[in-house]
């Protein structure tokens, strides 16, 4: 946590330093370059687990079927080519902070027919050893706090070109081991989540004499109930997210394609609005994020509090046109490029671009992967187009194992 105190920290004296000066009015320019991220419990389940979208700007929501998309797209599955698929997946995490964190992820599916498959997977994200001390500074004891997600998935094909899924989750984190928190006890936080989803296929496309393949997908994920540390703390939102995406591949000859994919992500969870300075306790711009989880998902397409600025008498006003700018900078856009050669090798890139304002991710990904029969391997590498970005330097390994076809049974494709 401190880390991340931090970082925040050194993103918003970033800013300040770049205030144009130009600008007379010092409390509007402060307004503009203010930081208003989104947080919420367990962020874990929204880091890209696998090495193929890793390496493509963590885009995969409408890419072909893969042991990994229960995480993108579980609509995807029934489009699957092989019968069976599993991946296991492992990436060192934030090492420019510490050198312990580390998430793995093991994940796959099976056809049960022509239009129907399951899936499954487990992730788990380690985050090192920490001390807890008490308030004189005497450690108190170590403690090695970790997260963990189980999810099931199902996907029913609903006409040759479309398909739906959803998968349900359940999530532990597990980050005090019960030690004692400012005066009251604490548990492991836990929750249920569900997703639903979407995906559009057409192998049917022509671009002038190559054929080509148009896929879109939509996955609405982590819908749940909100998590507590304590019995009497606050509960957190967990990441409900709406991600849409398209990818369109072109048939180059016999051996070669290329896939173009694009993402983009909205949190569906309340932005933090802005109060008023005399007693910070009315809400001058923006709606009151104490709300429920189905409430709180209709809100996040209009509760941004826009860039709000006080007279000399405190009175609030807001910049017209504010809100709606800083709605769309909630958007989070990733996607690259594939090329495949034969089906046995691979290489990828990508970009992936946050607003500075809601957390300034951005970097660029290489990627590559080599098939071999029943075995592939994919790597991904994250390259950091912003100063100071812990997640710079940034490797995911993945392990498939493919198979067409387990055993010829006579099975009808029903």
């Amino acid at each position: 946590m401190t880390g991340k105190v931090l970082i925040a920290s050194a993103l918003a004296l970033f800013a300040c330093l770049n205030v144009d000066a130009q600008l007379n009015n010092q409390n509007t320019r402060a307004q503009q370059v203010q930081l208003n991220t989104l947080t919420t419990a367990v962020p874990f389940l929204m880091i890209a687990p696998d090495s193929r979208s890793g390496g493509i700007g963590d885009a995969g929501v409408a890419l072909s079927a893969d042991a990994s998309s229960i995480h993108w797209n579980p609509a995807k599955m029934a489009f699957a080519k092989n019968e069976f698929e599993m991946s296991m997946s492992y990436s060192p995490w934030l090492r420019k902070l510490v050198n312990d964190m580390n998430l793995a992820y093991l994940s796959g599916y099976k056809k049960l027919n022509k239009n129907q498959a399951i899936g499954g997977a487990l992730r788990f994200f380690s985050l090192g050893e920490i001390t807890f001390t008490d308030e004189s500074g005497t450690a108190v004891r170590n403690f090695k706090p970790a997260e963990f997600s189980l999810d099931v998935a199902f996907s029913q094909r609903l006409s040759e070109r479309f398909s739906g899924g959803i998968a349900a989750r359940f999530v532990n984190s597990n980050l005090t081991g019960g030690t004692p928190a400012l005066g009251a006890d604490t548990k492991p936080g836990r929750s249920v989540a569900v997703d639903v989803s979407a995906f559009y296929t057409n192998d049917d496309i022509e671009l002038g004499s190559k054929d080509g393949i148009l896929n879109f997908g939509l996955n609405i994920s982590n819908i749940g109930a909100k998590m507590s540390y304590t019995e009497t703390a606050e509960r957190d939102f967990i990441p409900a997210n709406l991600r849409l995406g398209t990818a369109l591949t072109l048939i180059l000859d016999e051996y070669n394609q290329l896939t173009f994919t694009l993402d983009a992500n909205k949190l569906l969870v309340p932005t933090p609005p802005v109060y008023s300075q005399e007693d910070g306790s009315e809400i001058v711009s923006g709606y009151d994020p104490n709300v429920g989880v189905a409430t709180a998902i209709v809100q996040s397409f209009y509760d941004a509090p826009g860039i709000v600025t006080f007279d000399e008498n405190n009175n609030p006003s807001v910049e017209a046109g504010s809100v709606l700018r800083e709605e769309l900078r909630e958007i989070n856009l990733g996607g690259g490029m594939e090329y495949v050669y034969d089906n046995q090798f691979a290489f990828r890139t990508g970009y992936f671009y946050e607003h500075y304002t809601k957390g300034n991710r951005q970097f660029m990904t290489l990627g590559a992967g080599l098939k071999y029969t029943t075995f592939a391997i994919d790597l991904s590498y994250l390259i950091s187009t912003t100063q100071q970005n812990p997640l710079a330097n940034t490797l995911r390994f993945s392990l498939r194992l493919e198979f067409e076809n387990l055993k010829n049974t006579g099975r009808s494709e029903g």
